[in-house]
């Protein structure tokens, strides 16, 4: 369990920009594919003007269905596994990647509340998908779990930076 710090509206912002400002240092684009979040990602990365240089596609995937068809996501995957799983948010971040031909896409899925959770995946879990394209063509994916504290709007809202820090400090490393 992560006792998470909360974050707020200012810090999204600010990891918004530094994000947008490696990106035009990097001439790489990003996309993201958002169940749990609900398009907050990118919400902020286009609150930022100028956005559109390395923003151009976002992917809200709130249901298994839309997953599916919009990112092909496997059904097997989401009957096997479930929607908040490491597999899922795996296939997420490679078809958001894809289908936006983007150079790196990052995905969420989770259990937001105050419902949905089980003793397996209490609400709070979050999974999260990092798929970052080399120069070789390959693609290297991240996956990273978290269990968040709060309410569902702090769960959304840490998830949401969580994953903008994590992309990141994994473009730190894989792109110095």
């Amino acid at each position: 369990m992560v006792n998470s710090q909360m974050i707020g509206e200012k810090q999204l912002e600010t990891l918004s920009i530094q994000l947008g400002q490696r990106l035009l240092q990097l001439g790489k684009t990003v996309t993201a594919a958002e169940s749990c979040t609900g398009g907050w990602i990118a919400k902020v990365l286009t609150d930022i003007s100028g956005s559109s240089a390395y923003f151009y596609r976002g992917f809200v995937t709130y249901s298994n269905e839309a997953k599916h068809q919009m990112i092909g996501v496997t059904n097997l995957s989401l009957e096997q596994f479930g929607a908040v799983s490491q597999q899922v948010v795996q296939e997420m971040a490679v078809g958001a990647l894809h289908e936006a031909q983007a150079d790196f896409a990052m995905s969420v899925s989770g259990i937001a509340g105050p419902g949905g959770g089980s003793q397996e995946k209490p609400v709070g879990t979050v999974w999260f998908g990092f798929a970052l394209k080399q120069a070789n063509g390959t693609v290297d994916v991240v996956t990273r779990h978290q269990i968040f504290q709060g309410d569902r709007n702090q769960v959304r809202l840490q998830s949401t930076g969580y994953a903008l820090k994590m992309l990141l400090q994994l473009i730190s490393e894989k792109f110095p």
